[in-house]
């Protein structure tokens, strides 16, 4: 079974993206000429500069109506090969990170999969190519996809024994951990529907007091630590939960109390 990581020779995972290039070498002369002048006519165009981080070059082919590869430019770019990656799979292996970030602009999805689940993601980890991790992040991709073996990118480069890359998306998933929290009680508060009880003004303005100053803290503390990031969540914990928690809390009327607390959407 073909994996989508660095296998025990990489020279053989890469050999769908370079096989045709490595080829140039082997054989006779006669052989090869012949050779080449077959693969020149199917090579992507986009690979050579995809490879070698000419984003100049590729911003030619997308954006130069003169280019002669500029109306198939897309098309080359999303490409498949036999499990289902396209050029950005490439461009990922060779750690090409300005490549990434040129292509994304053209609008092609960065969360597809392969035919195996895999993401650009779980190719860079694998593959540790730390600083394109770093790239596809700041690009926004699902850190949290699963492949087909239910992995995540960070379970993907734990497996192949990429340690920076699984500390980066280790402090990426706390990152994104307080990010959705934040989102998660701002909506509640705001959505009277999937409010717990009534909120008093005091109390939802409190809430979205914290939260705003929690989403300004993320904005201005862009190398906190993991550390740093479960404090700043644990905090707006600490001012959410005592205000919910009233909110569920049946108030004694005298009557017959209801069947005990009800359940706090608002918990992580």
């Amino acid at each position: 079974m073909e994996s989508e990581g660095p296998p025990e020779s990489e020279s053989s995972e890469k050999s769908i993206f370079f096989s045709q290039q490595e080829e140039e070498e082997d054989d006779n002369e006669e052989e090869e000429e012949s050779k080449e002048a077959e693969e020149t006519a199917t090579i992507n165009p986009l690979l050579p500069p995809a490879l070698t981080g000419d984003v100049e070059g590729l911003q030619k082919i997308f954006e130069d109506p003169e280019n002669p590869h500029h109306d198939q430019a897309m098309q080359l770019l999303l490409e498949e090969d036999i499990v289902g990656r396209n050029l950005l799979y490439a461009a990922c292996m060779a750690g090409q990170s300005d490549v990434i970030r040129a292509l994304a602009k053209y609008g092609v999805n960065l969360n597809e999969k392969t035919t195996r689940g895999y993401t650009l993601l779980h190719c860079a980890a694998a593959w540790g190519r730390l600083e394109t991790l770093k790239a596809l992040v700041e690009l926004d991709v699902d850190i949290e996809s699963l492949n087909f073996q239910e992995e995540r990118a960070r379970d993907v480069a734990a497996r192949y024994s990429q340690t920076e890359c699984v500390e980066f998306l280790d402090w990426a998933n706390a990152r994104l951990a307080l990010k959705k929290y934040i989102a998660k009680v701002s909506a509640i508060v705001t959505d009277t529907a999937k409010g717990p009880g009534k909120l008093f003004k005091e109390d939802k303005n409190t809430i979205l007091s914290a939260c705003r100053i929690k989403n300004e803290w993320l904005e201005t503390h862009l190398e906190a630590s993991i550390n740093e990031l479960f404090e700043q969540k644990q905090q707006l914990e600490d001012i959410v939960t005592p205000i919910f928690t009233k909110m569920a809390t049946p108030r004694d009327t005298g009557s017959i109390p209801g069947p005990g607390r009800s359940h706090m959407p608002w918990s992580s």
